[in-house]
């Protein structure tokens, strides 16, 4: 069972997300991301493979696409917060 991320286990889990970054997501335990592409084509192609694994794992963003950007933010509603899946996830999206 997913649970949420404690204490001890978030500066581990997210400190490289940030580098590479993520933030935290105002008022709510959940990080966030805008990616930029080269043109609409790029965008949604970059979120077709993420959407791939979404599916794969059971766990899917909220994201919106504007044109040449896509804005991510992840949480795992089960828990009602951070956990090890959202990481997971984020590692997928930066390396996509």
């Amino acid at each position: 069972m997913t649970e949420i991320l404690s204490a001890e286990t978030r500066g581990p889990v997210l400190g490289p997300l940030f580098e590479s970054g993520w933030k935290m997501a105002d008022k709510r335990d959940a990080i966030t991301k805008t990616y930029k592409f080269d043109d609409f084509v790029d965008a949604f192609g970059w979120m077709t493979r993420a959407a791939i694994w979404a599916e794969k794992w059971g766990h899917h963003p909220e994201w919106l696409n504007v044109y040449n950007s896509v804005t991510v933010t992840l949480t795992t509603h089960d828990v009602g917060g951070l956990s090890a899946l959202d990481a997971k996830l984020a590692r997928k999206m930066d390396g996509l």
